[in-house]
Protein backbone atom coordinates (compact mmCIF):
# COMPACT_ATOMS: atom_id res chain seq x y z
CA UNK A 1 0.00 0.00 0.00
CA UNK A 2 2.82 2.36 0.86
CA UNK A 3 4.47 1.67 -2.48
CA UNK A 4 1.22 2.34 -4.31
CA UNK A 5 0.71 5.54 -2.37
CA UNK A 6 4.17 6.76 -3.26
CA UNK A 7 3.61 5.87 -6.90
CA UNK A 8 0.31 7.75 -6.88
CA UNK A 9 1.96 10.78 -5.35
CA UNK A 10 4.76 10.73 -7.91
CA UNK A 11 2.23 10.39 -10.72
CA UNK A 12 0.14 13.26 -9.38
CA UNK A 13 3.22 15.44 -9.08
CA UNK A 14 4.22 14.61 -12.63
CA UNK A 15 0.76 15.48 -13.95
CA UNK A 16 0.67 18.76 -12.05
CA UNK A 17 4.11 19.73 -13.37
CA UNK A 18 2.99 19.02 -16.92
CA UNK A 19 -0.08 21.20 -16.38
CA UNK A 20 2.07 24.03 -15.03
CA UNK A 21 4.57 23.80 -17.87
CA UNK A 22 1.86 23.69 -20.49
CA UNK A 23 -0.05 26.65 -19.03
CA UNK A 24 0.18 29.64 -21.40
CA UNK A 25 2.32 32.61 -20.40
CA UNK A 26 -0.12 35.48 -20.20
CA UNK A 27 0.86 38.56 -22.19
CA UNK A 28 0.32 42.07 -20.95
CA UNK A 29 -0.05 45.57 -22.32
CA UNK A 30 3.33 46.76 -23.57
CA UNK A 31 4.89 49.63 -25.52
CA UNK A 32 7.57 49.47 -28.20
CA UNK A 33 9.01 52.17 -30.47
CA UNK A 34 8.82 51.94 -34.24
CA UNK A 35 12.53 52.28 -34.83
CA UNK A 36 14.30 54.21 -32.09
CA UNK A 37 13.14 56.35 -29.18
CA UNK A 38 16.07 58.68 -28.59
CA UNK A 39 16.22 61.24 -25.83
CA UNK A 40 15.26 64.74 -26.96
CA UNK A 41 13.75 63.42 -30.19
CA UNK A 42 10.32 62.44 -31.47
CA UNK A 43 9.19 58.84 -31.89
CA UNK A 44 6.26 56.70 -32.93
CA UNK A 45 5.42 54.06 -30.34
CA UNK A 46 2.97 51.16 -30.44
CA UNK A 47 0.90 50.21 -27.41
CA UNK A 48 0.25 46.49 -27.86
CA UNK A 49 -2.94 45.23 -26.18
CA UNK A 50 -3.57 41.46 -26.19
CA UNK A 51 -6.85 39.85 -25.18
CA UNK A 52 -6.24 37.48 -22.27
CA UNK A 53 -9.81 36.28 -21.93
CA UNK A 54 -11.58 33.42 -23.71
CA UNK A 55 -15.09 34.75 -23.32
CA UNK A 56 -14.80 38.55 -23.47
CA UNK A 57 -13.57 41.27 -25.85
CA UNK A 58 -11.43 44.27 -24.95
CA UNK A 59 -13.52 47.34 -25.74
CA UNK A 60 -11.63 50.14 -24.03
CA UNK A 61 -7.96 51.00 -23.49
CA UNK A 62 -6.67 53.91 -21.39
CA UNK A 63 -3.03 54.91 -21.47
CA UNK A 64 -1.93 57.39 -18.80
CA UNK A 65 1.14 59.44 -19.67
CA UNK A 66 3.83 60.22 -17.07
CA UNK A 67 3.29 63.57 -15.36
CA UNK A 68 6.87 63.77 -14.08
CA UNK A 69 8.07 63.83 -17.70
CA UNK A 70 5.25 65.59 -19.60
CA UNK A 71 5.01 65.23 -23.38
CA UNK A 72 3.65 68.29 -25.13
CA UNK A 73 3.08 66.53 -28.45
CA UNK A 74 0.98 63.35 -28.47
CA UNK A 75 -0.87 62.38 -31.66
CA UNK A 76 -2.62 59.00 -31.96
CA UNK A 77 -2.82 57.35 -35.35
CA UNK A 78 -6.35 56.47 -36.48
CA UNK A 79 -7.19 52.83 -35.80
CA UNK A 80 -10.14 51.31 -37.69
CA UNK A 81 -12.95 50.36 -35.33
CA UNK A 82 -11.69 52.59 -32.53
CA UNK A 83 -12.25 56.17 -31.39
CA UNK A 84 -9.37 58.00 -29.71
CA UNK A 85 -9.87 60.75 -27.13
CA UNK A 86 -6.91 62.85 -25.97
CA UNK A 87 -7.00 64.39 -22.49
CA UNK A 88 -4.75 67.32 -21.59
CA UNK A 89 -3.78 68.61 -18.17
CA UNK A 90 -2.41 71.98 -17.13
CA UNK A 91 1.24 71.84 -16.13
CA UNK A 92 2.41 73.01 -12.72
CA UNK A 93 5.52 74.32 -14.39
CA UNK A 94 5.36 75.53 -18.03
CA UNK A 95 7.83 74.01 -20.47
CA UNK A 96 9.35 75.32 -23.67
CA UNK A 97 9.20 73.68 -27.09
CA UNK A 98 10.56 75.22 -30.28
CA UNK A 99 10.79 78.56 -28.53
CA UNK A 100 7.17 78.52 -27.38
CA UNK A 101 5.91 78.22 -23.81
CA UNK A 102 3.74 75.12 -23.24
CA UNK A 103 1.28 75.32 -20.34
CA UNK A 104 -0.46 71.95 -20.78
CA UNK A 105 0.45 68.44 -21.81
CA UNK A 106 -1.35 65.22 -22.70
CA UNK A 107 -2.09 63.17 -19.61
CA UNK A 108 -4.20 60.38 -21.12
CA UNK A 109 -5.30 58.81 -24.40
CA UNK A 110 -8.44 56.64 -24.37
CA UNK A 111 -9.43 54.30 -27.19
CA UNK A 112 -13.02 53.07 -27.29
CA UNK A 113 -14.26 50.36 -29.65
CA UNK A 114 -16.91 51.54 -32.10
CA UNK A 115 -17.85 48.20 -33.68
CA UNK A 116 -20.48 45.71 -32.63
CA UNK A 117 -20.70 41.96 -32.19
CA UNK A 118 -17.70 40.06 -33.49
CA UNK A 119 -16.31 43.30 -34.94
CA UNK A 120 -16.22 45.04 -31.57
CA UNK A 121 -12.86 45.57 -29.90
CA UNK A 122 -10.13 42.99 -29.49
CA UNK A 123 -11.63 39.53 -29.69
CA UNK A 124 -10.26 36.49 -27.80
CA UNK A 125 -7.08 35.16 -29.37
CA UNK A 126 -6.13 38.52 -30.93
CA UNK A 127 -4.21 41.66 -30.08
CA UNK A 128 -4.35 45.26 -31.27
CA UNK A 129 -1.66 47.90 -31.73
CA UNK A 130 -2.35 51.56 -31.00
CA UNK A 131 0.32 53.77 -32.62
CA UNK A 132 1.07 57.19 -31.14
CA UNK A 133 3.52 59.90 -32.14
CA UNK A 134 5.12 61.44 -29.05
CA UNK A 135 7.73 64.09 -28.30
CA UNK A 136 9.90 65.65 -27.45
CA UNK A 137 11.23 62.80 -25.35
CA UNK A 138 12.90 63.85 -22.08
CA UNK A 139 16.67 63.90 -21.77
CA UNK A 140 16.88 63.40 -17.99
CA UNK A 141 15.57 59.82 -17.77
CA UNK A 142 16.22 56.44 -19.39
CA UNK A 143 12.65 55.23 -19.23
CA UNK A 144 9.04 56.38 -19.49
CA UNK A 145 6.39 54.41 -17.61
CA UNK A 146 2.78 54.46 -18.80
CA UNK A 147 -0.06 53.15 -16.66
CA UNK A 148 -2.68 51.28 -18.68
CA UNK A 149 -6.26 50.23 -18.00
CA UNK A 150 -7.81 47.48 -20.12
CA UNK A 151 -11.60 47.13 -20.04
CA UNK A 152 -13.56 44.11 -21.30
CA UNK A 153 -17.13 44.02 -22.49
CA UNK A 154 -18.10 42.11 -19.32
CA UNK A 155 -17.13 45.24 -17.33
CA UNK A 156 -13.89 43.68 -16.04
CA UNK A 157 -11.02 46.17 -15.75
CA UNK A 158 -7.38 45.05 -15.68
CA UNK A 159 -5.01 47.68 -14.31
CA UNK A 160 -1.50 47.44 -15.76
CA UNK A 161 0.00 49.96 -13.36
CA UNK A 162 2.78 48.25 -11.41
CA UNK A 163 6.25 49.64 -12.24
CA UNK A 164 9.13 47.23 -12.67
CA UNK A 165 11.56 47.52 -9.76
CA UNK A 166 15.21 47.15 -10.69
CA UNK A 167 16.64 43.78 -9.68
CA UNK A 168 13.24 42.30 -8.84
CA UNK A 169 10.90 39.91 -10.62
CA UNK A 170 8.30 41.25 -12.99
CA UNK A 171 5.12 42.24 -11.13
CA UNK A 172 1.81 40.56 -11.82
CA UNK A 173 0.38 43.56 -13.62
CA UNK A 174 3.41 45.44 -15.03
CA UNK A 175 2.97 48.93 -16.44
CA UNK A 176 4.15 49.46 -20.03
CA UNK A 177 7.68 50.91 -19.99
CA UNK A 178 9.44 52.64 -22.90
CA UNK A 179 13.23 52.45 -22.86
CA UNK A 180 14.92 55.57 -24.21
CA UNK A 181 18.16 55.37 -26.13
CA UNK A 182 21.00 57.90 -25.93
CA UNK A 183 20.43 61.25 -27.59
CA UNK A 184 21.27 60.84 -31.27
CA UNK A 185 22.98 63.40 -33.44
CA UNK A 186 20.28 63.34 -36.07
CA UNK A 187 22.27 65.71 -38.21
CA UNK A 188 19.67 68.47 -38.39
CA UNK A 189 22.00 71.09 -36.95
CA UNK A 190 25.20 69.57 -38.29
CA UNK A 191 23.67 68.87 -41.66
CA UNK A 192 22.30 72.37 -41.82
CA UNK A 193 25.70 73.78 -41.03
CA UNK A 194 27.34 71.47 -43.54
CA UNK A 195 24.78 72.36 -46.17
CA UNK A 196 25.29 76.06 -45.53
CA UNK A 197 29.05 75.66 -45.66
CA UNK A 198 28.82 73.61 -48.82
CA UNK A 199 26.55 76.17 -50.43
CA UNK A 200 28.93 78.98 -49.47
CA UNK A 201 31.93 77.04 -50.74
CA UNK A 202 30.10 76.25 -53.97
CA UNK A 203 29.09 79.87 -54.35
CA UNK A 204 32.62 80.99 -53.62
CA UNK A 205 34.01 78.50 -56.10
CA UNK A 206 31.49 79.66 -58.68
CA UNK A 207 32.41 83.27 -57.99
CA UNK A 208 36.13 82.49 -58.24
CA UNK A 209 35.53 80.52 -61.41
CA UNK A 210 33.44 83.34 -62.78
CA UNK A 211 36.06 85.90 -61.81
CA UNK A 212 38.77 83.77 -63.40
CA UNK A 213 36.76 83.43 -66.59
CA UNK A 214 36.10 87.17 -66.69
CA UNK A 215 39.76 87.94 -66.11
CA UNK A 216 40.83 85.52 -68.80
CA UNK A 217 38.30 86.94 -71.22
CA UNK A 218 39.40 90.47 -70.49
CA UNK A 219 43.05 89.53 -70.90
CA UNK A 220 42.39 87.82 -74.20
CA UNK A 221 40.34 90.78 -75.31
CA UNK A 222 43.13 93.22 -74.49
CA UNK A 223 45.70 91.01 -76.20
CA UNK A 224 43.46 90.82 -79.25
CA UNK A 225 43.12 94.59 -79.34
CA UNK A 226 46.90 95.07 -79.01
CA UNK A 227 47.58 92.51 -81.71
CA UNK A 228 44.99 94.07 -83.93
CA UNK A 229 46.43 97.54 -83.38
CA UNK A 230 49.92 96.26 -84.12
CA UNK A 231 48.66 94.69 -87.34
CA UNK A 232 47.06 97.93 -88.44
CA UNK A 233 50.23 99.87 -87.64
CA UNK A 234 52.33 97.38 -89.57
CA UNK A 235 50.00 97.61 -92.56
CA UNK A 236 50.15 101.42 -92.58
CA UNK A 237 53.97 101.42 -92.36
CA UNK A 238 54.32 98.91 -95.16
CA UNK A 239 52.02 100.96 -97.39
CA UNK A 240 54.10 104.09 -96.86
CA UNK A 241 57.30 102.27 -97.76
CA UNK A 242 55.80 101.06 -101.01
CA UNK A 243 54.57 104.54 -101.84
CA UNK A 244 57.99 106.09 -101.16
CA UNK A 245 59.63 103.47 -103.28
Amino acid sequence: MKKMSRAALVGAAAVSSVVLLSAPAFAHVSVQPEGEAAKGDYAVVDFKVPNERDDAATTKVEINFPTEHPLASVMPEPVPGWKADVTKTKLDKPMEMHGEKITEAVSKVTWTATGSGKDEGVQPGYFQKFPVSIGQLPTDTDQLVFKALQTYDNKEVVRWIEPQQKGQEEPEFPAPALELSAASDDGHGAAGASDDTGEKETAAASTDAGSGSDTTARTLGIVGIVVGAAGVAFGVTAGRRRTNS
